[in-house]
């Protein structure tokens, strides 16, 4: 922190507390002096307002809080760049990175450190945690995932890990929701393998419909929308030309779902004739995918879980969709 800021939150700090010890101190005389039947002169249906002075307790209460905050600022960081009389305490140095800050070492079941901060709390608890688990979690890296997915002790820990950082999208059951994909069927947009599943978690998904309202028009839509619905066995409602809708599906749209709609998993392109809809089926929702395109984002988890963890989780949602395999609740 620079010289400046330190001194404005220094005198900020202080002068707010030295002006309300004043303002305390200050009406408590006043009030000292007034009679016990004194009143302020308020009154509301015959109801009168007497104008006592602050409770003993009270007042007390006031100065103890003011007392704890001086001697807080004086043991503890807070004042600009004082760093207070307790040793332990400074702040972190602002090149120190997280997650975990270069000079944080484990020596002897003990924490080391140069300073304190909450991140440098959270930083402990992670090293600690790394120090316990990392080598139990290297153990099932160095495992093919369809291994892994056989182990019941990796399944409680992948399933620990999904509900953590992935059901908040595809849900604690992880059948998905409106436009986050079922993870326990086999119904894959990029592949259901082993290794194309960790792929997809370590790197993220982005997905690129584009809009169509611009070149089709909304008579185009609405009978490419109709084929589209037809390829499942669902019916449209009257005016639908789905001949028409067809032919400007294979001019416009079979780059990337193929001539047979089936889809293509190297580009994430869904499989349009099965029942599968992960933005809904009925003819306004298909109409409102084809007029202003579908461009949702899964986060890359590599940076973030780490190799390792991520193979755990790759193999916990691997299981999920095999049939032989009943995977342990998180």
């Amino acid at each position: 922190m620079s010289t400046f800021w330190s001194w404005y939150v220094t005198i900020l700090s202080l002068g707010t507390i030295f002006a309300l010890t004043w303002l305390i101190f200050g009406t408590r005389k006043g009030e000292q002096k007034k009679a016990a039947d004194t009143t302020t002169g308020h009154v509301f249906d015959g109801i009168e307002e007497y104008d006592n002075p602050l409770p003993q307790w009270w007042f007390m209460l006031f100065v103890g809080t003011i007392i704890f905050a001086l001697g807080y600022l004086v043991l503890y960081p807070g004042l600009g760049n004082w760093k207070g009389l307790l040793p332990g305490y400074e702040y972190l140095d602002n090149e120190a990175k997280t997650p975990f800050a270069s000079n944080i070492q484990i020596s002897d079941g003990e924490m080391r450190n140069s300073g304190w901060t909450g991140v440098r709390e959270w930083e402990k608890e992670m090293a600690r945690a790394e120090a316990q688990y990392g080598p139990l979690f290297a153990k099932y890296a160095a495992m093919p995932i369809e291994q892994v997915a056989q182990d019941e002790q990796a399944l409680k820990m992948g399933g620990r890990l999904f509900a953590s950082n992935c059901s908040v999208c595809h849900g604690s059951d992880a059948k998905g929701a409106y436009g986050f994909p079922n993870l326990t069927d086999n119904d894959w947009l990029y592949g259901g393998e082993a290794d194309t599943i960790k792929t997809t978690i370590m790197n993220g998904r982005i997905a690129a419909m584009p809009a169509w309202k611009a070149s089709l028009g909304e008579t185009g839509i609405k009978h490419v929308a109709g084929y589209v619905r037809s390829l499942s066995g669902l019916k449209n409602p009257d005016g639908v030309d789905v001949a028409a809708g067809e032919a400007i599906f294979k001019t416009s749209c079979a780059v990337c779902h193929g001539p047979d709609a089936k889809g293509q998993q190297m580009m994430g392109a869904p499989n349009l004739t099965d029942h599968t809809w992960l933005y809904g089926s009925s003819f306004a929702q298909v109409q409102q995918t084809l007029r202003y395109g579908r461009n949702g984002q899964m986060p890359a988890q590599a940076d973030f879980l780490g190799n390792d963890k991520v193979h755990l989780l790759a193999a916990y949602v691997y299981s999920l969709s095999q049939p032989t395999e009943k995977p342990a609740q998180p």
